[in-house]
C-alpha cells in the first residue's frame, strides 16, 4: 500500500515538473453548449451564502443554478439526476490570485511570461496577451475543485500590469476570459526591487523604497493629469478613444507618465490604462508585505482615492488595527510562508483569524505555481490557527468574488449563479478529501489531468 502510495506520489512530481520537450497541452474542455438539466440530489450543500442544507436538492440548468432546496424538493420533469448521497457539494472554488496560464515550468525561463522587464510602469499591460490556455497546471487546479481565478503578473515591478478573471474550462482561451481587465496590480516594498538585483549604480529602475513609491506618485500624478485634459474636451484628434479591450484608437505622442515628460493631452496608451483606476471604477490589487510599507502605499492610494485591494500583508501583524481602519478587503496569500525572525512560529498561519476578528474581509490564494491546486488547503491551515470554518470557506468562494464584483454570478449556491459546482467525498478543505465531479456552466468536465494520466499509464505496470 505504501509502495503503491510513494509510487503514485513520484508519477505526480513528474508531471509537474518534467521538461516540456514535448510542449505537453491540455485538451480544452467546452463548456459553451448547455448540458442536460441536473438534480444533484442527497448530498450535504454547502451554499456559502445562506447556510448548510444536510440533505439538498440542487437543480442545474442552461448554465445556471436553477434551484437550491431540502429533499424533497420537486425535481423537473426529464431531469438527469445524479445521486450525491454521502457527498458534500459546494460552489467552485476561486483563487484570488494566480498566475495559471503564465507559467508552466517555473525552472524554464521559455515556459514563463510572468512579468515585462523593460518597463517597472507598466500598467497598459495586459495578462490576457499572455494567457495560455492549454496549460497542463488548469486541469490539475480544476481537480481540486478551483473553477475560477484572477491571472496576475508577478510582483518583480511596481505597475506591472493589469489582471484577467478566467474560468477554467472553455472551447478556446477567449471563452476563458471572462474579464480581460479586472484589477490593476500595483506592488510596494522589499520585493519589486528590480533595480537593487541589477546592482544598483546605473541601474534603469528604482533601488529603494523612496524611489519607488516616488516612480508611482509621478505615473497617478500625469495620469490625473491626463484625465483632466481628457475631460475638458482637448482639440480634435488629440484624445482618440479606446476600444474596449482598453487598446488606443489611435496613437499619440505619450504623455511620458513615469519617464518624466509633461503630458501633452494626446493619446497616451500608459495614462489611458489607469484612468478607470483613478476614477475608481476598478480595484487596485495593492501587494505589499510589511507593516511600514502597508501604511506608505495607503498613505498614496488614498491620495488618489484608489479602490484598493490589499494584497499578502504577511507581516503586517503590528499594524492589523489600522488596516482594518481602512476598510478595505485583503488577499492573504500563500499561506505557506515562514515567519520572520521576532514573530511567532504561527504568524501567518493566524494571520486570517485576525484580520477576520477585526472586521475585515478576506480571500485566499495561491498566488504561486507550486500552490495553485493546494487552495482549499491553505483554508484549512486558516481553519486550524482560528478562523471560523464559515469564514475559512467563504474566502475562497463568494469573498474573492465580492472583491472583483462577480458575486453577483460566483462564489455560492444561489439560483441565478453560473452553475460552477463541485461534488467530494468529504470536507472541502481537508487534503483527505477527493473531488469526485466539477460542473462549469453545469457541463461535467472530464476529471482527467496529465497526473492521472501518468498515474494510470504506469502505475498499473
Amino acid at each position: 500500500m505504501q509502495a503503491k502510495f510513494l509510487s503514485a506520489m513520484t508519477l505526480c512530481a513528474a508531471a509537474v515538473t518534467a521538461p516540456l520537450a514535448v510542449h505537453a497541452q491540455a485538451v480544452m474542455v467546452d463548456v459553451s453548449q448547455p448540458g442536460p438539466t441536473l438534480a444533484i440530489t442527497g448530498g450535504k450543500l454547502l451554499t456559502v451564502s445562506h447556510g448548510t442544507i444536510e440533505n439538498g436538492v440542487l437543480i442545474l440548468e442552461g448554465g445556471k443554478i436553477k434551484l437550491v432546496g431540502p429533499a424533497g424538493t420537486a425535481i423537473p420533469a426529464g431531469a438527469q439526476v445524479v445521486d450525491a448521497k454521502g457527498m458534500t457539494v459546494y460552489p467552485g472554488l476561486f483563487d484570488a490570485e494566480s498566475h495559471l496560464g503564465l507559467s508552466e515550468v517555473q525552472a524554464d525561463s521559455m515556459a514563463n511570461d510572468l512579468v515585462e522587464t523593460s518597463e517597472e510602469i507598466f500598467p497598459q499591460m495586459h495578462v490576457y496577451d499572455a494567457f495560455r490556455a492549454e496549460t497542463e497546471r488548469i486541469p490539475v487546479a480544476r481537480f481540486n475543485g478551483i473553477t475560477n481565478a484572477v491571472v496576475a503578473p508577478d510582483d518583480a515591478d511596481t505597475m506591472p500590469g493589469q489582471d484577467t478573471l478566467i474560468q477554467l474550462a472553455g472551447r478556446d482561451r477567449d471563452s476563458m476570459l471572462l474579464t480581460k481587465d479586472i484589477a490593476l496590480a500595483m506592488n510596494f516594498g522589499e520585493t519589486p526591487k528590480r533595480g537593487g538585483r541589477e546592482g544598483g549604480k546605473g541601474a534603469k529602475f528604482p533601488t529603494t523604497r523612496m524611489g519607488e513609491i516616488s516612480q508611482l506618485h509621478q505615473a497617478l500624478i500625469d495620469a490625473t493629469e491626463y484625465m483632466h485634459l481628457r475631460a475638458s474636451g482637448a482639440k480634435a484628434g488629440e484624445a482618440a478613444p479606446a476600444n474596449k479591450d482598453g487598446r488606443g484608437g489611435a496613437a499619440g505622442s505619450a504623455s511620458g507618465s513615469a519617464s518624466g515628460a509633461a503630458p501633452t493631452g494626446k493619446f497616451d496608451l500608459k495614462n489611458e490604462a489607469l484612468l478607470p483606476y483613478l476614477r475608481g471604477e476598478k480595484p487596485v490589487v495593492i501587494g505589499v508585505y510589511e507593516g511600514h510599507d502597508v501604511e506608505a502605499i495607503m498613505a498614496l492610494a488614498r491620495e488618489f482615492k484608489l479602490k484598493v485591494i490589499l494584497n499578502h500583508v504577511t507581516h503586517a501583524q503590528g499594524v492589523l488595527d489600522k488596516i482594518a481602519s481602512y476598510h478595505v478587503p485583503v488577499i492573504v496569500g500563500p499561506i505557506y510562508d515562514m515567519p520572520k525572525p521576532g514573530e511567532r512560529y504561527d504568524a501567518v498561519y493566524s494571520l486570517p483569524a485576525e484580520l477576520q476578528k477585526r472586521g475585515v474581509k478576506i480571500a485566499l490564494s495561491s498566488q504561486s505555481l507550486e500552490f495553485d491546486r493546494n487552495l482549499p488547503y491553505a483554508a484549512g491551515y486558516a481553519v486550524a490557527y482560528g478562523l471560523p470554518y464559515d469564514a475559512a470557506l467563504r474566502a475562497i468562494t463568494l469573498s474573492p468574488a465580492e472583491m472583483f464584483g462577480v458575486g453577483d454570478s460566483l462564489g455560492s449556491l444561489d439560483v441565478g449563479k453560473t452553475a460552477n459546482v463541485v461534488i467530494a467525498d468529504g470536507d472541502p478543505l481537508d487534503v483527505r478529501t477527493t473531488v469526485k465531479q466539477v460542473y462549469i456552466d453545469g457541463v461535467a468536465v472530464p476529471m482527467v489531468t496529465r497526473q492521472t494520466r501518468l498515474r494510470d499509464e504506469y502505475l498499473r505496470k
